[in-house]
């Protein structure tokens, strides 16, 4: 990837922007026109999974970039002086973030509600079109579990995934800039065995980011993940996952991870702070009521949140427009996409300027920073 300075300065004064399409999502449609349009509203990361497919669509959605600014004068300007970090996550165990669901369709009572299907988030779940094989659309899942307690009859289930360093090998280890472990308390030996096999390609990345949920004893393990990395020659960011994979639930899911950022800022080993799991429209205001976007100036005291990641929130909001449903015909199969956002001007203006009001609720509310800022 080219010299990336913009992202990381984003992140040294206090506004970095990370988009999260899913460790776990493939449906390369989405997050080709994901990537694109947060990239053209000035997101600083795009967080996808370790799938060489995946990467691929992203870089190729990046590279479109200047092409999609050129062709819309006067209604677009480049955001970011270089294109967004991409990342890919992995994890040292099983994981909410890493799984699919599964369901056999054909044990599905035919006077059933299938509550499933309205309330999965990523349309995921085809039962009731006539030309679909009915069941999981596998590419479009991202594991979010909220069919699994609604399904009146228990027919749901999660297939677990481990994405590993296996998965970065030197054909997509070139194409990256950032790694993200998910890990939790307890996984010390786990976290190692996988950290030790990542040594050898630190110096190709850009960022290092470890995700860890709260819970009792989390700040300890954090500290005892910190002193096992070091030395660590790229910056280190801790991700305080609050609720995973709820931002569009509703206004209060991002009190979890204020509250547990909150707690990593005060107790917790040296490294910027960001925000996942739950983050919407109401955590940026949030923040700035508790005082909590100032910028970083000191490793060890006056710290505040780098940054805030936004995932199923920042879906959400484009999914009309990633797929209006009058693209697609009624009887279309499920998996067959709409034309792309590049071919509809009008859905990739508007899809922009809502992902810009997302990222600039960020940008705006951070203060300018001081003349000299340290990194930690």
């Amino acid at each position: 990837m080219s010299t990336l300075l913009h992202p990381l300065r984003s992140l040294a004064e206090g506004h970095w922007f990370k988009l999260i399409c899913g460790a776990s999502y493939h449906y390369l449609p989405a997050v080709h026109d994901l990537a694109l349009v947060y990239a053209l509203a000035g997101a600083d990361c795009i967080d996808v999974a370790a799938d060489p497919a995946v990467v691929a669509t992203v870089s190729r959605a990046l590279q479109m970039v200047p092409q999609v600014i050129q062709q819309y004068p006067g209604h677009l300007e480049l955001r970011s002086r270089s294109t967004p970090l991409v990342m890919v996550s992995l994890n040292d165990g099983e994981d909410p973030h890493f799984r699919k669901a599964t369901l056999d369709a054909t044990r599905c009572p035919e006077d059933c509600p299938r509550p499933c299907e309205h309330i999965c988030p990523a349309d995921a779940i085809a039962l009731t079109q006539p030309t679909v094989e009915p069941g999981i659309v596998e590419a479009r899942c991202y594991g979010c579990g909220r069919c699994l307690p609604v399904c009146p009859h228990a027919l749901i289930s999660t297939r677990a995934d481990q994405a590993t360093s296996a998965a970065i090998a030197s054909t997509l280890i070139n194409d990256i800039d950032a790694i993200e472990i998910h890990t939790q308390v307890g996984r010390d030996q786990a976290f190692q065995q996988l950290w030790e096999s990542l040594i050898p390609r630190l110096s190709r990345l850009r960022l290092i980011a470890i995700s860890c949920p709260g819970g009792p004893g989390v700040l300890d393990y954090l500290w005892r993940l910190y002193h096992l990395i070091q030395p660590l020659p790229v910056p280190l960011i801790w991700q305080t996952d609050g609720r995973p994979m709820s931002g569009d639930i509703g206004t209060g899911t991002t009190h979890a991870t204020i509250h547990w950022g909150q707690q990593v800022l005060r107790h917790g080993p040296p490294g910027y702070i960001q925000l996942a799991g739950g983050t919407n429209q109401h955590t940026v205001a949030k923040l700035a009521t508790l005082g909590l976007l100032q910028p970083m100036t000191s490793p060890s005291s006056g710290r505040a949140i780098a940054g805030v990641a936004y995932g199923s929130y920042a879906r959400k909001l484009l999914l009309p427009l990633l797929e209006p449903p009058a693209a697609i015909p009624a009887d279309a199969v499920a998996t067959t996409p709409p034309p792309p956002l590049i071919a509809r001007p009008h859905d990739l203006l508007a899809a922009v300027q809502q992902a810009r009001n997302l990222v600039d609720s960020l940008k705006r509310a951070v203060p300018p920073p001081q003349p000299a800022v340290a990194r930690i």
